[in-house]
């Protein structure tokens, strides 16, 4: 049997390393985002509504809107990556 991925088939294998590599980042974000939102509620540091006003923050978006295009081509680098697999040094996305 040759050394194929677990799916036989290196596109879906890929497509399967985004989608648990999402589900990771997504879980570990949001415990911590909670965790975060907790402290400084309990603290008295920060009212809620504030957490929902900066929804309305230019600079606060713009901030964001990079932090998440950064998350986006790591996330998609196993779809856009070159080379052998198993490779360190496997070229990076487009952009990089």
């Amino acid at each position: 049997m040759s050394d194929l991925g677990a799916f036989g088939d290196p596109n879906l294998d890929r497509l399967t390393a985004v989608v648990f590599e999402l589900a990771s980042q997504l879980h570990v974000e949001r415990q911590r985002r909670m965790a975060l939102e907790t402290v400084l509620v309990r603290a008295g540091a920060i009212e809620p509504t504030t957490l929902a006003a900066l929804a309305d923050d230019p600079a606060f978006l713009a901030s964001a809107r990079a932090e998440l295009d950064a998350a986006l081509r790591r996330l998609l680098r196993p779809l856009t990556e070159d080379g052998d697999a198993r490779g360190p040094l496997r070229a990076e996305t487009p952009g990089d």
